[in-house]
């Protein structure tokens, strides 16, 4: 009784900011690790359904296609950071513009996306496009069709989890997102016991049942807790537009700095290796990406609760958050550490021995990735909410051509195996263990607001 007494005390203790935080982290600690399960279990039925070719096929497909997300130039960024300055001043009336706005002209600019792309597909030759056997072209097509489709609807239905986050509550965000996990995989299974083989299928299941719940909880949300916010075409203003676009922008070329070290990671894999190097990978990618999944479960609430205390001018209240994630990190690093050292014997436990060869170098850089990566997300997801981007802004285009220049260098010049794309991915992102801490402690201490870290 003691232990429940001291447990519920401890959700009920500090700042209402800080204990919606804790409320929210525990809830997508539960939410999270059922997630990490479900993915993890989807990998190796995903690959023995198929096989590792075709997989590596499929990856760098989506993240090709991945790229038309930027599309919405950070449109639903803008509005999680506009969303919640409108809540946190009260102004519910310029909270619904804001979200109907951003329906409007996301919704607008991704079915004309799809459309076009709908039409280019038809001619294009993917053989030699991502070095795949010309038998498998008309396959890849028509899968590529499937990508597309549900990508641009699936980006226009989860602007609801943008507005839940915003309003610092990721866990329902994360639990729409493992339903959808959950309802793949129970469609995958079937598939693996009726069927053979089939990427098709397979795009099919990954894509368009995760759509499908997406939608359900567009009907649910705004018609219960956000019918306030309901979006209406009434409420569509193109002033809004701008003024999301004027901080989306930024948003916007810090996503596609992302993605190019993502997506066009893969992309370089499959050109000048193989799609099977593509596979080995993106698995150590995803081995070492739950320690960060598991972090981020914690640093959630962080951006929306960073906006509200900042207008507030409650800046101690984020000092000391930012001091308390600085300890949280210590036993992820050490984690990961361990992860390493076993990381062969879990790829044979999780995929069958001898399904990939992923060599030590490529879990090595892995976990130094996103070891620099949780360190660093500390500092941006404060600096974001507080909408301070100009030096993360320009940053990131130097980083993107930096990392373009490293990789290719590597590649071509030097002659490097595969994991040399992630050394040039650790090396040109400096911003985030570099310059973010310097830029917080100017925006928070030093307080100069003529400066150029509070543009």
């Amino acid at each position: 009784m003691q232990i429940v007494y001291n447990i519920t005390d401890f959700f009920k203790k500090g700042h209402s900011r800080t204990i919606a935080a804790k409320r929210n982290v525990a809830g997508s600690f539960l939410i999270k690790i059922m997630s990490m399960l479900v993915s993890f279990i989807i990998v190796p039925i995903t690959i023995n359904y198929i096989n590792p070719t075709q997989y590596g096929i499929w990856l760098t497909l989506t993240s090709m296609i991945g790229w038309v997300s930027l599309l919405d130039v950070g449109l639903t960024q803008g509005l999680r950071n506009k969303f919640a300055e409108a809540k946190a001043k009260g102004d519910d009336k310029l909270a619904k513009i804001f979200v109907s706005t951003t329906y409007f002209y996301i919704s607008v600019l991704f079915i004309s996306v799809w459309i076009v792309f709908i039409i280019v597909n038809s001619f294009l030759d993917w053989s030699t496009v991502i070095n795949i056997p010309s038998i498998l072209n008309n396959e890849v097509k028509m899968l590529a069709s499937i990508i597309i489709t549900y990508f641009c609807f699936q980006f226009i239905f989860q602007i609801v989890k943008t507005i839940i986050i915003a309003d610092q509550k990721p866990a329902i965000a994360s639990f729409i997102d493992l339903v959808g996990q959950i309802v793949s995989l129970l469609i995958i299974y079937i598939l693996t016991l009726v069927t053979s083989g089939s990427l098709i299928l397979l795009g099919l299941a990954i894509g368009v049942f995760p759509v499908l719940v997406l939608i359900g909880a567009n009907l649910y949300f705004f018609s219960k807790e956000y019918k306030l916010y309901k979006p209406e075409l009434k409420f569509v203003q193109k002033e809004y537009r701008n003024e999301l676009m004027g901080l989306g922008l930024k948003f916007f070329v810090l996503q596609l700095a992302g993605m190019i070290q993502y997506s066009s990671s893969l992309f370089l894999i499959a050109r000048y290796f193989d799609t099977t190097e593509v596979t080995s990978y993106n698995i150590a990618f995803k081995y070492f990406m739950t320690l960060q999944g598991i972090f981020l479960i914690f640093l959630g609430p962080l951006w929306s609760s960073s906006t509200d205390a900042y207008f507030k001018g409650d800046y101690k209240w984020i000092i000391e958050i930012v001091k308390k994630y600085l300890l949280i990190l210590i036993p992820f690093v050490g984690a990961g550490m361990v992860m390493l050292l076993f990381a062969n014997q879990f790829y044979d436990f999780w995929l069958g021995k001898n399904v990939v060869d992923i060599s030590f170098e490529v879990s090595l850089y892995s976990y130094i990735f996103f070891a620099l990566g949780m360190f660093a997300s500390i500092f941006v997801n404060v600096i974001n909410g507080i909408g301070a981007l100009r030096v993360q802004f320009y940053s990131s285009i130097v980083t993107s051509i930096g990392f373009i220049l490293l990789a290719l260098f590597f590649i071509t010049v030097l002659e490097l195996p595969v994991w040399s794309i992630i050394l040039a991915s650790i090396l040109s992102n400096v911003y985030g263990y570099l310059l973010a801490p310097i830029q917080l402690y100017k925006i928070l201490v030093v307080r100069n607001t003529e400066s150029v870290w509070f543009k």
